[in-house]
This record gives C-alpha cells, sequence and structure tokens, in this order.
C-alpha cells in the first residue's frame, strides 16, 4: 500500500490557483517597451508573477515591479449602530514585456463607416 502511494506522489501536477486579474495595459512605442498592470495576491512575489506569465500565458517578461496598497476602511450607517469594515489589502504587478513583444492586444478598432457614401451610391 505504501509502495502505490509513493508512486502516485511523483506525478504531481502543478495548477496555479492564484489570480492575476488584468488593470491596464499599453502597447510597445518607439522610446518605451510594451507594458501590463496586473493586480495580484499580495503573497506573490515577482518570481512567481514572471513564472506565472511565462510558462502558463507565454509571454516573454523582462521585468516585474510590484506594490502593495492596503485596503480602504469603510463605514456603513445603520439603523441603530455603524458598521465598519475592510476592503482586501492587494498587489499591484508593473510587468515590462521584452522587445521583440510589441503589440499588447487590447483589440483592434474597426474601419469607421461612412453611410453618407454608401446613400449617394444608392
Amino acid at each position: 500500500m505504501f509502495r502505490a502511494t509513493r508512486t502516485l506522489l511523483q506525478y504531481k501536477i502543478f495548477l496555479p490557483d492564484m489570480p492575476i486579474t488584468l488593470i491596464g495595459a499599453q502597447s510597445a512605442t518607439e522610446v518605451s517597451p510594451a507594458r501590463a498592470t496586473f493586480r495580484v495576491l499580495p503573497k506573490m512575489t515577482k518570481h512567481e508573477v514572471k513564472e506565472y506569465l511565462t510558462k502558463i500565458y507565454d509571454l516573454p517578461v523582462k521585468k516585474v515591479n510590484t506594490a502593495n496598497y492596503m485596503g480602504k476602511y469603510k463605514r456603513a450607517l445603520g439603523k441603530r449602530k455603524i458598521i465598519y469594515y475592510k476592503y482586501r489589502d492587494f498587489k499591484k504587478a508593473f510587468v515590462t514585456f521584452d522587445s521583440s513583444f510589441t503589440d499588447v492586444g487590447r483589440g483592434v478598432t474597426p474601419e469607421r463607416i461612412d453611410y453618407d457614401d454608401i446613400n449617394k451610391e444608392e
């Protein structure tokens, strides 16, 4: 029985349970590389963010900067008492991509349709 459990432990697969939310992105210009801002868990390190984006999404990450934010304190007025609560703490990860990555894919704007030209043709 113990031998079977030992062999099963060798085939563990790491599936990340750390959510990463994209907040904003900038495409590369002639002067600056492409950048993206993510909201991550406070326990994630720069190395984990870089590995997460590189291994799962296959993105060429050059540098990661992080900043910790404290959740805001709020106050709600009830009928009989005041309720105090706090939002969760979070961390922002500012990711700079490699020079080979130019477009962050925020979407393509469709071509403008000039309805006056269409009406004239008919």
